[in-house]
């Protein structure tokens, strides 16, 4: 899987990290058991501090979708606790993806056919 940084986005560069990863896993492209990289390769592949990536890990690893440990570094989990459930903060992003659409005229079928499709 290749990461790739936007410098220009709002969006902080862990995030961006740790949305990737998280999409890499949601689409089957990152499979359970899969060795991530290093925190030092993945931060001189793209060009970023060790801290950064140090950081994105460890929020993976806390939500669950990672395991890390000295000897063999980080892995995908091989069971992700599925809650079932939509978390408040993704909540408020969809409210505003929804907000954004409703503004720019995109109709209430589109926007389902985009969801289904990435769903």
């Amino acid at each position: 899987m290749i990461i790739k940084i936007d410098e220009y986005s709002d969006v902080p560069i862990y995030m961006q990290i740790r949305n990737q990863i998280v999409m890499g896993i949601s689409s089957g492209e990152l499979k359970a058991g899969e060795q991530l990289p290093t925190v030092r390769a993945l931060a001189l592949e793209i060009g970023i501090n060790t801290m950064t990536v140090s950081k994105t890990y460890q929020m993976l690893k806390n939500e669950g979708y990672i395991m890390t440990d000295r000897k063999n570094g980080a892995r995908v989990r091989e069971n992700i606790e599925k809650s079932g459930v939509v978390s408040e903060e993704n909540k408020k992003e969809l409210r505003r993806i929804v907000s954004e659409a409703r503004i720019s005229g995109v109709p209430v079928k589109e926007l389902i056919s985009l969801v289904k499709e990435y769903y």
